[in-house]
């Protein structure tokens, strides 16, 4: 499973580049933006081909899953802790029938404590970061974790052999495209060095 999120601010032609992405197969798109309101989110997936809208997770304003037919909802650590303790309350007003639910961990103990039952779970930072200067890569080592586990923070060709073996499921990416001097190019060699490691 790869998992591409959303840089933070826009990039030039963004949009242009995430259908071409979508087309080359990328299955899961995280859509990450903190400085987005609810307005600017529906202006973003509405620039999106309708087809792939059922490939974009949504981390802020979960309600979208009711207007646009998505793939699901993600919780970043902090309204996981303020929501997931009373988890019935919070998805009332949502159609969350037959979408995924993840959230972001920083820590594989809390990963594995954590008694909510999500589709995967993200876990940074793994190496160093691409695209976060200073974000210190920890090596966490999954292998003993029974959990869907994605692992994030540094994740380019030269890492991937690496994150499997430490026991991870999947890989979330997001420099190692973006950063990319060019973004299609980027993950497809990052999707076929995934697909070489993971059919093994």
């Amino acid at each position: 499973m790869i998992v591409l999120i959303a840089p933070e601010n826009d990039i030039p032609n963004e949009i242009e580049i995430l259908n071409q992405l979508f087309r080359e197969g990328l299955l899961v798109y995280h859509l990450r933006k903190p400085d987005k309101n609810h307005e600017e989110h529906v202006a973003y997936l509405n620039k999106i081909d309708k087809e792939y809208h059922n490939r974009i997770v949504v981390h802020y304003f979960h309600e979208l899953i009711n207007d646009f037919n998505l793939k699901g909802i993600h919780f970043q650590e902090q309204k996981r802790m303020d929501h997931i303790d009373n988890p019935g309350q919070y998805f009332k007003n949502l159609n969350m029938f037959g979408k995924t639910i993840s959230s972001s961990f920083h820590e594989p103990e809390v990963l594995k404590a954590c008694c909510f039952e999500f589709d995967y779970h993200l876990l940074s930072p793994v190496f160093s970061s691409i695209s976060k200067k200073g974000y210190k890569g920890k090596g966490f080592d999954v292998n003993h974790i029974h959990k869907t586990i994605i692992g994030m923070g540094g994740i380019n060709v030269e890492t991937i052999e690496e994150t499997i073996t430490l026991g991870f499921k999947g890989i979330g990416v997001l420099g190692g495209v973006w950063n990319a001097e060019n973004p299609l190019e980027g993950f497809i060699k990052i999707k076929e060095t995934y697909n070489k490691h993971t059919s093994k």
